[in-house]
């Protein structure tokens, strides 16, 4: 069986709120045309010093956390809907 590459491009952008909070989100478009987005958050404690990379570094990847979690679910639903049946959660 032959099979095609496929790539899925995952979009983080990052807002930083101020000096201490730095927001992410994350999205990728699957082949299918639909869409899975995630959010993310960190934040600075006072008296640690402003690395804002830092900052992006956490809430990007809680973002990707959550957004693994929602294609986990996503996952789910889809061989619930195609076997009729409850699936076994997946863990991580």
């Amino acid at each position: 069986m032959t099979h095609t590459p496929v790539g899925w491009h995952v979009e983080l952008e990052f807002k930083e709120e101020d000096d201490q909070h730095t927001r992410a989100a994350a999205l990728v478009r699957l082949p299918d045309g639909s869409e899975v987005r995630a959010h993310g958050r960190a934040s600075r404690h006072q008296v640690d010093a402003n690395q804002p990379r830092v900052g992006e570094e956490i809430a990007g990847a809680r973002a990707l956390n959550e957004l693994a979690m929602r294609l986990l679910s996503k996952a789910h639903e889809e061989i619930d809907t195609a076997s009729g049946r409850t699936s076994h959660p997946i863990h991580v």
